[in-house]
């Protein structure tokens, strides 16, 4: 729970994903934007069907890491209300949601700012590792270009 009374919510999880369950959970009376991203897999990558992903994490760092974003985010935003981050972990089918990510403010540009923010920074930081299984069954671990452990640590905007 934020200082203000807002809520951080954290949820690693093999369940399902809904966008609707996310919303209501940061919606309230003080505030007019309720911005929401949902990332789903693809059916493609580089001329490769995707039929599913599977997702790993270390998830006492993954909450942790989590946490952390929570709070720079109050600190950049601090009109922001609540947040409700969400990533799915083991197999997901291809259209399903693999991270929603809700945040609440009385404004739109602070929670659209915030959301960038939010999803930016979880890609980068966040242990969570992405596997794709492609049609030919081959699978190949994904490593997320804006991984700051990638390329020697080196983050791609600075390349």
């Amino acid at each position: 729970m934020a200082a203000d009374g807002g809520r951080d919510l954290i949820t690693l999880t093999t369940d399902k994903l809904f966008a609707d369950r996310v919303s209501e959970s940061v919606t309230c009376p003080s505030c007019g934007a309720v911005s929401l991203f949902i990332g789903t897999t693809r059916d493609n990558f580089e001329g490769k069907k995707v039929v599913r992903l599977e997702y790993e994490a270390y998830a006492p760092m993954a909450e942790s890491k989590l946490k952390k974003i929570c709070s720079h985010i109050r600190t950049k935003w601090p009109s922001v209300r609540h947040i409700n981050i969400q990533h799915r972990l083991g197999l997901v089918s291809v259209t399903e949601a693999s991270v929603i990510i809700g945040i609440s403010s009385p404004h739109r540009s602070d929670s659209l700012e915030a959301l960038k923010y939010c999803i930016d920074t979880l890609k980068a930081t966040v242990p969570i590792w992405k596997k794709e299984i492609y049609e030919s069954g081959e699978p190949c671990w994904k490593e997320n270009k804006e991984c700051l452990w990638a390329d020697g640590g080196k983050h791609p905007k600075e390349s």
